[in-house]
């Protein structure tokens, strides 16, 4: 058995022994949060968009536009692991409630400034940072609730599910933003002050527990943390996924960035260019709903080998049209594999681990995952200072390589077994 792996549980609304086989589609519960989340996503995509416009117009400062969104990045990473422990210690509802009710202040107050001509760089950074803590603790505690809404022979469907909503967010939020923001600077920080009193509503629609009784109090603070860390490298599956999860995330986020990049230096026009990200984007989206067809294909572990194998070679095949959008077309149908891989392996990390841990083992994938990621566009644009574009770039599909080397060998993956 593998350590973590779910024993005899108490029976709930959602398994499938109390009630019989339900289709993802009919679970309130799981679609409440869903829809929250959502709007949430959309809510963050708006403003990652629009806070940097609305510095750029009151100062003309292109670093300080920067500086925001890396200060909203950074405070992101360092709270992941702190989100871990406070959605493993206190109720996931109200943590989601308290953080959507802190984004709606947030944003309505700089939505009402910007009106009355009131806002200020040191007013946006609050928000951005503020907003940047709601938002790792609300993911953090969504994704460690859906265990307890889901059966677990759905739980990759559901995280494919969740990964189209992030795809489908990320490419509707920065152009509504955008659209908002040139109708009137100060919509699109009231409509993220709407999307998270959306999202508030839709969190307390919810009656279903978001975590299983506590026998003890649970630890709290660097005991908290330590613990959750100790049982990721104690399981051989959750090792590696932290292996192939950082190089993944690392080469995707780098690719995009170079292939960009690349276009822009070779005079590509700028509506070309936009078609690529565009492409990128569509290409995960289509994929989250391809996902459950393919998991259905092959077993687990050689559905990971393959998926991570395949990935290398498409991302390999980009490298050799570097200055031309046909490097977007096998990009995007590595992307498009991008969504079977998280959801077979973030749902089966969701199935092995025990309620009380999910937070904070939640939270080290994040911290692995999205840190990697951070680093690849300074990775990219040093390597495209020094070397070809086609030469630089093949060091994201040698990054993918790793992760396939970890799933082929991994004594964690090849034990996966589908869960029911």
């Amino acid at each position: 058995m593998i350590e973590g792996a779910p024993v005899a549980q108490t029976a709930r609304p959602t398994d499938p022994e109390a009630v019989g086989p339900v289709s993802l589609w009919r679970n309130r519960a799981f679609n409440l949060l869903w829809v929250s989340q959502c709007l949430s996503d959309l809510g963050t995509a708006m403003s990652n968009l629009a806070l940097p416009l609305l510095v750029l117009y009151l100062t003309g400062s292109a670093a300080q536009a920067g500086a925001v969104g890396t200060a909203s990045l950074l405070v992101t990473l360092v709270c992941r692991l702190p989100a871990g422990v406070l959605a493993d210690r206190f109720d996931r509802r109200r943590l989601m409630v308290v953080c959507d009710a802190v984004r709606i202040v947030g944003y309505a107050a700089l939505g009402v400034a910007v009106l009355a001509g009131a806002a200020s760089l040191a007013m946006i950074l609050a928000v951005a940072v503020v907003g940047a803590v709601a938002n790792a603790v609300f993911s953090t505690a969504e994704h460690a609730a859906v265990r307890n809404l889901v059966p677990l022979d759905q739980l990759s469907t559901a995280v494919a599910r969740n990964e189209a909503r992030a795809y489908g967010t990320q490419l509707a939020g920065p152009p509504l933003g955008g659209l908002l923001f040139g109708l009137g600077r100060s919509l699109p920080f009231v409509g993220n002050a709407v999307t998270y009193l959306l999202s508030l509503l839709a969190v307390l629609l919810i009656r279903e527990p978001m975590q299983q009784p506590r026998e003890q109090a649970p630890s709290s603070g660097g005991a908290a943390v330590a613990e959750g860390v100790r049982f990721v490298l104690r399981n051989p599956f959750l090792r590696a996924l932290l292996v192939i999860a950082a190089p993944l995330n690392m080469a995707f986020t780098g690719m995009i960035f170079a292939i960009i990049v690349s276009l822009q230096r070779a005079g590509t026009p700028p509506a070309l260019v936009g078609v690529a990200s565009t492409i990128f984007g569509l290409g995960g989206f289509l994929g989250a709903f391809a996902a459950p067809v393919v998991q259905r294909w092959l077993r687990l572990p050689t559905l990971v080998m393959v998926l991570c194998w395949a990935t290398a070679g498409l991302m390999a095949v980009s490298t050799l049209f570097p200055t031309s959008v046909l490097a977007a077309v096998p990009l995007a149908a590595a992307v498009l594999l991008a969504p079977t891989v998280n959801a077979v392996l973030f749902g089966y990390q969701a199935a092995i681990t025990p309620d009380r841990l999910q937070g904070r083992v939640v939270s080290v994938m994040f911290l692995a995952a999205t840190s990697a990621a951070a680093l690849a566009p300074g990775l990219a644009g040093l390597l495209l200072a020094r070397f070809s574009s086609g030469t630089a770039m093949l060091i994201f599909p040698a990054l993918v390589a790793v992760s396939a080397v970890t799933a082929t060998f991994s004594t964690g993956i090849r034990t996966m077994r589908a869960e029911s």
